[in-house]
Formats: C-alpha cells, structure tokens, sequence
C-alpha cells in the first residue's frame, strides 16, 4: 500500500475529538497494535486551511498522543493511504489518514528530541 505524505505547511489543525484506542472488532473490544505492539489510537482533527475550507480526519498515531478536545495540534508525518473492501458483496473505499505522532503546536521541537 503506498502512503501518500501530505503537505501540512499552510493547514491549521484543531483536536476535536480526544485520542481512543482504536478497535479491531467492536464485539469483542480488541485494540488494534501496531508492528511494535503499541496501541494504535485514534484522533479527529479539523483541518483548514487560508481559504476557509474545513475538513474533518480522523487520524490513526501510535500510542496515546496525550492531546486534548480544543487544542491545536500539528500531526507529524501525515501521510493518507487508499483503501478498498468487500463486505457482503458491498464496495468500499476512501482514504484513511496516519500520523508518526499528534502533537500539540509549539511542542514539535520537545517531540523531536
């Protein structure tokens, strides 16, 4: 699957949906890890840019990226990757988001460290 990295320079993100661990299976609970192990987690963003125009992700980050509802945030490594699948002979696809690290604006020099 290829990622596709995504210019944030002139994008301004709002946290407006807290950090949750995201679900393999929604029965069962199951949290999705990644290659590591970690949690993966999941945040909503809001994104504008200078025009004005408004567009919601929901943004998967390894572990908890400690961020909250209201905050500005940058996600570090933003990339979107394409999907598709069948479920009961229904096709889906979209573009789902993925982030190194959500973290919250001024603190990408900390994070770096």
């Amino acid at each position: 699957m290829r990622n596709m990295p995504i210019d944030i320079s002139n994008l301004a993100f709002v946290c407006v949906s807290p950090p949750r661990p995201k679900l393999v299976n929604q029965e069962t609970g199951e949290v999705k890890t990644d290659k590591n192990g970690e949690p993966v987690y999941q945040v909503g963003l809001s994104c504008s840019n200078e025009e004005g125009r408004v567009d919601l992700l929901n943004v998967a980050v390894s572990g908890d990226p400690g961020v909250s509802l209201g905050q500005v945030v940058t996600p570090v490594g933003l990339v979107g990757f394409y999907w598709e699948q069948n479920i009961n002979g229904e096709r889906r696809s979209g573009i789902s988001f993925r982030a190194e690290r959500v973290v919250p604006v001024g603190g990408e020099a900390a994070a770096a460290a």
